[in-house]
């Protein structure tokens, strides 16, 4: 980005949203209808960690329910009520709660939108190397390899 000017302050909602809704293939992509992700630390060419301001539409979940081997992540509610699904069971969150997931501690979270309104959240990532997903109710693994995801089944076959 050297030629690049990268603006000093912005409206996040005007952040244009992720072109590729999910990285998930298949059936696992079409589960993510509803969540729109504007990816906020790309804008300023931050790379250390990640930032995304995150829509999720009702009935919308925000990921499949995982867990990071190297990324610890937050997230914070701006709005909306999500459900947080973790091996601890569901925990009702509103707007000013937040929730931090310590990288290698496994067991998972995911929102769900169970609500009529909508939720918009941040999430925020290290963009540790590496790093590798753990999916306890799907079948399906991911790795970072050269920088992108890559998605196999958990007996090691790749999608």
């Amino acid at each position: 980005m050297p030629n690049e000017t990268k603006p000093v302050a912005l409206v996040a909602a005007d952040v244009a949203p992720r072109t590729k809704p999910s990285n998930y293939p298949e059936p696992f992509a079409s589960m993510m209808q509803g969540r729109v992700k504007r990816q906020l630390g790309d804008v300023f060419g931050l790379s250390n960690f990640g930032v995304n301001l995150t829509r999720m539409a009702p009935g919308s979940i925000s990921a499949l329910r995982h867990s990071h081997s190297k990324q610890d992540e937050f997230i914070y509610i701006l709005e909306g009520a999500p459900i947080l699904i973790t091996e601890s069971g569901e925990t009702q969150l509103g707007p000013g709660m937040c929730a931090g997931f310590k990288a290698g501690e496994g067991g998972g979270h995911q929102l769900v939108n169970r609500g009529s309104g909508v939720v918009v959240y941040l999430e925020i990532g290290d963009r540790t190397v590496g790093d590798s997903v753990f999916y306890p109710d799907d079948d399906i693994e991911a790795y970072l390899m050269d920088g992108a995801w890559c998605f196999r089944h958990k007996n090691g076959e790749p999608y």
